[in-house]
């Protein structure tokens, strides 16, 4: 028999198994309300962002309203509700990266690519994000592409670097 919040034996309707992934990790904070945020930084982890019926899902499994879940949810800039692309670039564009160039480097992505920051380009192949601060001024300014840190980079060598992770020739 299962409890009215215990989600884990029941099939997704979407059949989706990364639902399971979540349900563990649901499991292992016992269903706390209090592990709101933790569930849904694993979410993310898991599907890439939060779809309205992940945030559902989670809202059923802790039995919290859910205009409360996509409250917080959308209160911390770290969660993402739409696909994010086949890459990511994020710049950042605290004090010392802007000093240092970094709107020019935003600039050239996303005129290259058509793409505003915040968002995905058409294609899905890339997603360019802005940072507030990334902690790496020593670096200024500061590009985080597919997860790698690059630092002390000026627009074309940003764009050059975008370009290669694309697969694209870089010239």
């Amino acid at each position: 028999m299962t409890t009215t919040n215990d989600v884990s034996t029941e099939q997704h309707p979407s059949g989706d198994d990364r639902f399971a992934l979540v349900d563990k990790h649901l499991k292992r904070v016992r269903y706390e309300q209090d592990q709101l945020i933790e569930t849904l930084h694993v979410a993310q982890d898991v599907f890439g962002y939060l779809s309205e019926d992940v945030l559902m899902y989670v809202a059923r499994a802790l039995m919290l309203p859910p205009s409360m879940v996509y409250g917080v949810a959308t209160f911390y800039q770290l969660f993402t509700f739409e696909a994010p692309g086949d890459h990511a670039c994020t710049v950042c564009t605290g004090t010392a990266c802007y000093v240092k160039g970094a709107d020019a480097i935003v600039g050239s992505v996303a005129e290259a690519y058509a793409v505003a920051a915040g968002a995905t380009s058409e294609d899905g192949r890339l997603t360019l994000k802005i940072a507030r601060c990334l902690g790496s001024c020593g670096l200024a300014p500061v590009v985080v592409l597919d997860g790698a840190v690059h630092g002390h980079l000026d627009a074309a060598e940003a764009l050059d670097l975008v370009r290669a992770a694309l697969g694209e020739t870089v010239g």
